[in-house]
């Protein structure tokens, strides 16, 4: 399906399981989606959770924008990223899957650990300043 179809399918909620498996063969997105599936998070924090360089984190999030699998914004100087607000029913059905399945790896795991402290940080106010809000 060429990008603009595709496109246009997202926007109307559809969305082609092929290019949400695309999106999904990638460890580094995997744990992107999985980190944000428990809220809207700044590339800054997922660089840092995640121990890898901003601009790979930065090119997996291009990546995963581009087909509709993650929103973001500016704020400032920063940009947050988040899941959609209304995902396709497709979309909805496997990131519920891969919250199922975090728990039983532990690359998954130490990411849950280092967002809970990043969460914390936030909370107190001493995490990186940038926009991103405790739920």
């Amino acid at each position: 399906m060429p990008f603009a179809e595709y496109a246009d399918a997202c926007i109307l909620g559809v969305m082609d399981l092929v290019r949400i498996y695309e999106c999904l063969c990638d460890r580094t997105r995997l744990r992107l989606l999985a980190l944000l599936g428990e809220g809207p998070l700044c590339v800054c924090h997922l660089q840092e959770i995640l121990g890898e360089p901003q601009v790979k984190v930065s090119k997996h999030l291009a990546y995963l924008k581009e087909r509709g699998l993650v929103e973001s914004s500016r704020e400032g100087n920063w940009i947050v990223y988040r899941l959609p607000a209304k995902p396709p029913r497709e979309l909805s059905a496997n990131l519920a899957c891969l919250q199922d399945c975090v728990g039983e790896d532990p690359a998954f795991r130490r990411d849950a650990a280092k967002l809970a402290k990043v969460r914390a940080r936030l909370e107190k106010g001493e995490a990186a300043p940038c926009a991103v809000r405790c739920a």
